[in-house]
């Protein structure tokens, strides 16, 4: 895969990193569903050699699950070893509630219980989840962010979620690496005013949820949606579920039929989509399986015609 350099740090990525939302598993409050731990690795594995060279995970996906996951399969990869990206940023009780905290002492807890879960000695990229619930913390944490990558703790600190006004606060005290947003054809508001700051102030951007959590994939029906797991996050989301649905399984049926073109999936396509602006800097592609990894991993080659975006953005005519 082609690389780029993540913002002002050293990290080449490729356009394409592994996300580990998913396969936190089961029981949290953003869960996707049961899943089983060994196709977790199967898929991390896959996608590694397909030449995925960054994994991004988060403490909170499965309340510290996930990292441990991400960890065991880098135990057994023989290969050259990954970027390993997290977040921290979003805490939990002992009743799995969740709340958005970046007070110093709890942003260097973190730090030190994801370097444990993950057993590594150095974050490649550590980044802010969301915005803090109290405003105020937001320089206060962004602070010890900097601090820990002065010890050498993390190698480069990055955001995600933020707006731009977020974004300039951070920067007067630490430059910021990296954001991640969500962009998608269903959700592309970042084009209008926060991937053009980044563009200016020189800061990576690697955008999560370019098939829009799946749903975009192709694999969705209007059957699947209706039937997911009673802890699958999914349920709740208005993308998933009428008015919205009708329209975004048409949007698929254009994706789909741009793929069939091409010889790629309707997943692919979305993704080549997002990878197209050229602020995107990496996207980030969840696969639960290998299989899964083996129909989207490539999608970075694809190269997307004006035609082709046309189709996809506004329909043949009378649709």
């Amino acid at each position: 895969m082609q690389t780029r350099m993540l913002g002002n740090s050293d990290l080449a990525i490729t356009r394409l990193g592994y996300g580990a939302w998913a396969i936190g598993g089961t029981g949290w409050e953003y869960a996707w569903g049961p899943q089983k731990d060994d196709d977790s690795i199967a898929a991390i594995h896959r996608s590694l050699e397909l030449g995925v060279n960054w994994i991004d995970t988060a403490a909170v996906y499965g309340l510290g699950h996930s990292e441990e996951v991400v960890s065991r399969a880098l135990a057994d990869w023989t290969g050259s070893r990954p970027y390993v990206f997290t977040k921290c940023g979003l805490v939990w009780d002992r009743q799995g509630r969740l709340s958005r905290k970046l007070a110093a002492a709890t942003i260097r807890q973190e730090c030190e219980a994801s370097l444990t879960r993950l057993r590594v000695e150095t974050i490649d990229l550590y980044q802010v989840h969301w915005p803090p619930e109290n405003d105020a913390e937001l320089e206060e944490g962004w602070a010890e962010l900097a601090l820990l990558k002065g010890e050498g703790k993390v190698r480069w600190i990055g955001v995600s979620n933020f707006n731009v006004a977020q974004m300039v606060r951070a920067q007067a005290i630490a430059p910021v690496t990296s954001l991640q947003p969500p962009f998608s054809l269903v959700r592309p508001g970042v084009r209008e005013e926060i991937l053009p700051y980044c563009k200016r102030e020189g800061i990576g951007v690697i955008v999560y949820a370019p098939m829009a959590s799946g749903l975009l994939s192709g694999a969705m029906t209007r059957e699947r949606a209706g039937s997911l797991p009673p802890d699958d996050w999914r349920r709740r989301s208005p993308e998933f579920n009428e008015p919205n649905l009708t329209r975004n399984l048409a949007l698929v049926e254009r994706l789909r039929s741009v793929g069939k073109r091409l010889g790629r999936s309707a997943g692919e396509v979305a993704i080549a989509w997002t990878l197209r602006n050229p602020t995107v800097t990496g996207a980030i592609v969840g696969a639960r399986t290998a299989a899964q990894a083996d129909g989207i991993m490539k999608a970075a080659e694809l190269r997307l015609t004006e035609g082709d975006i046309t189709e996809i953005e506004s329909g043949p005519a009378g649709t």
